[in-house]
């Protein structure tokens, strides 16, 4: 068995100064740690249980279609974070919606369009509440 000590999604942005104040200023991600020096060194995120590291540039956004990378946020109230980043400028894909799955999700996208989904766990969903545990 793989014992797992943690994760890292790695984001090659276009323009990392912009990605930079998208996720640490409009997210409101915290800076795990920075490498290298100037306007494209290297920032890695806390993400939870794992890291969001913008690293490099790339010359074109990632094709969305091409991409595997989704970013999945957990956020304890979808509603107050759906706020909160109006309040910032973020542009919103989608508001909060209550799933089939019952889970409530609110979509975005980083500045190079890589989807984000902030999701909301609410108490009364069985990954949450298990009756008779």
């Amino acid at each position: 068995m793989v014992h797992v000590l943690g994760s890292r999604v790695l984001l090659r942005p276009t323009d990392p100064e912009r990605s930079r104040a998208f996720y640490g200023e409009q997210l409101g991600l915290a800076v795990y740690r920075e490498f290298g020096t100037g306007p494209e060194r290297g920032t890695v995120y806390f993400l939870g249980g794992g890291f969001l590291e913008l690293s490099g540039r790339s010359d074109t956004p990632a094709a969305p279609a091409a991409t595997a990378a989704r970013l999945w946020l957990q956020v304890a109230d979808v509603a107050a974070a759906h706020q909160e980043l109006r309040d910032k400028g973020v542009e919103i894909v989608r508001p909060p919606v209550r799933e089939p799955w019952g889970l409530i999700e609110m979509w975005t996208a980083d500045p190079d369009g890589t989807p984000i989904v902030l999701v909301e766990t609410p108490a009364d969903h069985p990954l949450r509440y298990r009756p008779g545990l």
